[in-house]
């Protein structure tokens, strides 16, 4: 067998400016075997395809060779116009009706045959997509741990879709080291009536305070289930649930549409509770800050808080300062958000500044540059916060409104919680103060308008609540507040702190949050904060003042560089409130939110309200493995502090814990693990703990993966499953904060590889796929939710085009129950486009008819469906993103300043309650709070960012990029290295007091060092290092692998640079991952401190 790809000889026109032999140094020269996709016919055709890409006529111009879909070569999602020849992807542009890619984009309602000539802008990366599609290392079989191989080593066998499946799901002596329990065996409730039961009974558990009572509700549950007990993870402990929670999906970039697959199949479906995301590897800290700042009160208690955060609209900012924020090369994608910067800088008078130890390219055009110490953004901004109080540049009139009712009266949307009481309990702020504490209020009983006895409290004046009011001082008198109250506006005193009298006449000391939050910014001088943050005063007076200089057209845009810390869900606080200070929420130019349409059909009710759509479903309940859905307290295996492992009560997707838990079977072992496009084990901190425990079928018995390579993470796969590209598949990329348009990209097929192998589910052929592994499952498993009537009696879930089809339609149709908010109807013109650019796909993917019978024959929806698909999405058109000088999309809801639940949460390591307010906290802390001190020979601090042409863990394929960095490279600044004897391109070795080697261990035999070489420069903050995120790799197509006896050559050009993250530090007390922020779940990036040697 030849270990080169297989390239039919063919004629080149002379016009052709790309060479059969400059296309073999663009492509993997080493590949082989009937399992990867360069033994496809595919190949002979892509030097035609592009071919056409370089002549002067192109036909690929013509709208009808034109498919618009979503990006994905990093979580930007822009939208894209795919080229196609004959069947091929030939060239990626970006889309010109996305508002990511053309500023301003084109009216929706331009046709669809007018749009082929015009692009939008696209980074390196999208437009070298084409290679990770027609990468010839991806898989195209089924791979199988070879029976009597470890994991890790590489060895390989081929079998079918239908082998595979039978024995994930049954189980057996699968690899000749023991019995292997397959799916059905952890699938062990399946009756809902018994699974709602039985949740409902461990609520009552969990709920229950007194540890005896907790004890007899334990054996009452054992007796009034004993017929079922054998489905339980532990009798003993009903609250960690059935074993369906033994069966673990994890994923790393997962989409809507393909999510939404997910939820059915493994909440739904199977009834496990643990459906784990990579949250907190990108920016946790700051998702569950925003998160918790938007709990709302539901009238008993705050819930409902998104995960989400902010970004500027920089569209209309007058000023902005970028914190943690690599803004031209990563961030939320150059197409997206650097044309409003440039945009601004040149024609507005916009002004920013740049908080980064690293001198970026955004550095380099900003009006400050500030080179904070790594961790201690939080002390910039307690000091700036210091400042505008000193000099009360806050906005008063909007931090006044105590609700809906005040904001709405003056011309505000959103309101926060500024002047709310709250209880000193031994000079610590705690609960929220309630109106009938102070007598403001009665409780009483009356009948509803059903003649249901409700409690109500009421007010001297008759004002009636249906809660126990929260209270501010207006005037100096206590005052009740309902927050959601559209009639009853209270603006209340910002600055309290006094005592006042209880119901019973008894004193109680209050302050209202913006006192508390005022007292934590100056607990130091500016001097101090200066002095922690290692900056000038004058950077701290200088930023203050300019941000509010602007009214509500500044803003403070944070990223993952203040967030991935100990202390970054605090640090998050600071800044938003900081916004919070001068009112620039919802306004043009300041705060925005993402708005999304409605793909699930949930607010027109139809015409597919898909989330009530199937034929059952099953009731996950219990503890996840990461300890979010029950609070360690409330727990049955509460036994003192610290607990065995950190709960996250405030947080969910902590994505380092994953493994480290499984591998410690705490809080429960997991039997089966399914990772979808996950690199864990490569893009986590202190990632090469995670790989001691993929590697032990001892700690992790069977482990599913969905890939399109043999990946860092897969290449410990049991069984790989191929995946299809994001040129080939369905989702829903949602969007993101800064963008001020409500929107939906979506993800469709574009192409399809010929000679892709088809598999059958449910008696039908789809494509090989991630949807048909989940499909397959399910038919084997009879899940409900799936099947012949999977949405429901005589509506099928068969095919992928089942679910996602009827997402597009509703995004079509509206958001109106009576169709009014739908988009226009597709014309003929447009139809044939529409069905001539997707002649080239197989019926297995494209077949009008069928696709058209999903949406029940009706042939206006099924017009306004071609509608949005041939834009790719469906967008508003510029300008209906404000109104007036507010953004139309406004978030509208309170923002918690101070939350009651977060100071009522106790964290689970030290028993103490977390800190419900922005306030000052060390970074790199352990996980017991103890700080962490290394020693002086670790003289570096340790950061990453990202260059433009490299997304973490899958862009390595694309040869395009590489051309233009091959490699990463160390960057120090130039004093360092002159201290050091270090000269610009010395190899250098990277090692910390966690990894004093300074070396990745596979845990296969092999290990490699972190050496890399080192770039020189001036722009560095001194004694700090800095690497880019992508390179080093030792899989995806890097290194050599066996399948079916054969030996697939890597290549080398992939391994190319380093990757550090195994030098990141691993937590003292836990030892087997990295740091952590207990409140916002966030894994540390920015603070390890490490040695660096020549080599």
């Amino acid at each position: 067998m030849s270990d080169k790809p297989h390239l039919p000889e063919q004629e080149q026109p002379e016009s052709c400016a790309l060479s059969r032999r400059d296309f073999l140094k663009l492509s993997a020269a080493t590949a082989g075997g009937a399992a990867l996709l360069s033994s496809l016919p595919i190949f002979g055709r892509l030097q035609a395809a592009q071919t056409q890409t370089l002549s002067g006529n192109s036909p690929l111009s013509e709208p009808e060779r034109q498919i618009y879909s979503v990006c994905l070569q990093c979580n930007t999602g822009c939208g894209i116009k795919v080229k196609i020849w004959e069947g091929v992807a030939s060239k990626i542009e970006g889309n010109p009706y996305s508002p990511w890619t053309l500023h301003p984009h084109l009216p929706y309602k331009t046709p669809i045959a007018e749009a082929g000539t015009i692009e939008g802008g696209l980074c390196p990366k999208g437009q070298a997509g084409l290679q990770t599609a027609y990468d010839p290392y991806r898989i195209v079989s089924v791979l199988k741990r070879r029976p009597g191989t470890k994991r890790g080593e590489g060895q390989w066998i081929t079998i079918s879709f239908e082998q595979a499946l039978d024995e994930i799901v049954n189980g057996g002596d699968l690899f000749g080291e023991g019995q292997v329990e397959g799916l059905k065996d952890v699938y062990a409730l399946r009756d809902p009536k018994v699974a709602k039961a039985m949740a409902d009974f461990v609520k009552r558990i969990v709920d229950e305070k007194d540890a005896e009572k907790k004890r007899a509700l334990v054996e009452e549950f054992k007796t009034t289930f004993a017929d079922h007990l054998d489905k339980l993870i532990d009798p003993d402990h009903p609250d960690l649930g059935p074993k369906n929670n033994q069966f673990a999906f994890i994923w790393g970039r997962l989409k809507n549409g393909r999510g939404d697959l997910v939820r059915r199949f493994v909440n739904s479906g199977i009834g496990s509770i643990n459906a784990n995301g990579h949250t907190t590897v990108c920016q946790g800290s700051l998702y569950f800050a925003g998160k918790a700042m938007s709990e709302q009160w539901d009238g008993s208690k705050f819930s409902g808080g998104q995960k989400f955060y902010w970004q500027a609209d920089l569209k209309s900012s007058r000023f902005a300062i970028f914190i943690g924020a690599n803004m031209f090369e990563a961030n939320y994608g150059p197409p997206l958000r650097v044309a409003p910067i440039t945009e601004g800088v040149v024609d507005r008078g916009l002004r920013y500044a740049v908080v980064d130890p690293r001198f970026s390219k955004a550095a380099s055009k900003a009006w400050k540059w500030v080179p904070i110490k790594p961790g201690e953004d939080s002390a910039l901004g307690l000091g700036m916060m210091r400042w505008m109080f000193e000099h009360e540049r806050i906005n008063k009139r909007f931090l006044s409104a105590a609700n809906k009712a005040a904001a709405n009266a003056i011309g505000e949307t959103s309101w926060t919680d500024a002047v709310w009481l709250v209880h000193l309990k031994n000079g610590k702020p705690g609960k929220l103060v309630r109106g009938s504490e102070l007598g403001l209020v009665t409780r009483l009983a009356e009948r509803d308008e059903n003649g249901k006895e409700v409690t109500v409290y009421v007010a001297e004046d008759g004002t009636k609540f249906k809660f126990d009011p929260f209270v501010a001082l207006v005037d100096g008198k206590p005052t009740p507040i309902d927050p959601n109250s559209t009639e009853l506006p209270v603006y209340g005193d910002l600055f309290v702190d006094t005592t006042l009298q209880n119901a019973a006449g008894e004193p109680i000391a209050v302050k209202s949050g913006l006192q508390i939050i005022r007292e934590a910014a100056f607990e130091k001088t500016i001097e101090e904060w200066a002095a922690i943050a290692d900056i000038k005063p004058s950077d701290i007076i200088e930023l203050a003042r300019e941000f509010t200089s602007y009214g509500t057209q500044a803003v403070i845009d944070i990223h993952r560089g203040a967030s991935q810390h100990t202390n970054g869900f605090y640090t998050s606080l600071i800044f938003f409130t900081l916004n919070a200070l001068i009112g620039n929420f919802d306004h043009k130019g300041g705060l925005s939110k993402p708005t999304t349409y409605d793909r699930l059909g949930s607010r027109a009710k139809g015409p597919f309200d898909l989330a009530k759509m199937s034929n059952g479903a099953n009731v996950p309940f219990g503890l996840d493995i990461l300890r979010t859905t029950i609070s360690y307290e409330k727990s049955t295996l509460f036994n003192g502090y610290p607990a065995k492992r950190p709960w996250f009560p405030l947080a969910t997707d902590i994505y380092q814990e994953d493994l480290p838990s499984i591998g410690d079977a705490y809080p429960y072992p997991v039997k089966i693990a399914m990772f979808y496009m996950s690199a864990i084990n490569y893009a986590l901190p202190a990632a090469h703990k995670m790989t001691e425990v993929l590697a032990d079928p001892k700690k992790l018995p069977l482990i599913i993966v969905s890939d399109i390579l043999v990946g860092e993470t897969s290449m410990y796969a049991d069984y790989i499953f191929p995946d299809l590209s994001y040129l080939e598949r369905w989702e829903f990329h949602g969007s993101h904060p800064s963008v001020t348009y409500k929107v939906e990209n979506v993800r469709n097929p574009a192409i399809s590889l010929p000679g892709w192998p088809m598999v059958k589910v449910f008696g039908q052929e789809i494509p090989l796929s991630f949807e048909a592994l989940v499909l397959g499952i399910a038919e084997r498993l009879e899940l409900p939710g799936f099947g012949p009537n999977g949405l429901g009696e005589g509506v099928p879930l068969i095919y992928p085009e089942d679910y996602y089809l009827r997402m597009v339609a509703n995004l079509a149709y509206g958001e109106k129950e009576d169709g009014s908010d739908g988009v226009p109807e597709a014309d003929d013109r447009e139809v044939e486009i529409f069905l001539k650019a997707r002649a080239h796909l197989p019926k297995q993917v494209f077949d009008a008819e069928r696709w058209k019978a999903i949406l029940g024959n009706d042939e206006k929806l099924w017009r306004q469906t071609i509608y949005v698909l041939n834009r790719g999405g469906r967008w508003q058109d510029e300008g209906k993103d404000y109104k007036g000088d507010m953004l139309a999309n406004a978030y509208a809801k309170q923002i918690n300043l101070y939350q009651e639940k977060t100071a009522t949460t106790i964290n689970s390591m030290t028993g103490e309650p977390f800190a419900g307010y922005p306030r000052y906290f060390p970074p790199h802390l352990s996980s017991i709070g103890e700080p962490i001190e290394d020693g002086d020979e670790y003289a570096f601090t340790l950061i990453t960012y990202k260059e433009i042409t490299m997304t973490k863990a899958r862009t390595i394929s694309n040869y395009w990029l590489l051309a233009v960095m091959p490699e990463n490279t160390l960057i120090m600044n130039a004093a360092d290295a002159q201290r050091l004897g270090l000269r610009h391109g010395d190899l250098v070795r990277i090692s910390s007091a966690s990894n004093p080697r300074g070396v990745w261990d596979l845990q296969n035999g092999t290990e490699i060092p972190m050496i890399g070489k080192l770039k020189v420069v001036q722009g560095m903050r001194p004694g700090v290092v800095a690497f880019g995120l992508g390179w080093g790799h030792w899989a995806s197509g890097s290194r050599d692998i066996v399948i079916d006896g054969r030996t697939v050559k890597g290549d080398v050009r992939r391994q190319a640079g380093f990757h550090a993250n195994a030098a990141m530090r691993t937590d003292p007390v836990l030892q087997n991952v990295t740091l952590t922020d207990l409140a916002g779940g966030s894994a540390v990036f920015y603070s390890t401190k490490v040695k660096v040697e020549k080599v």
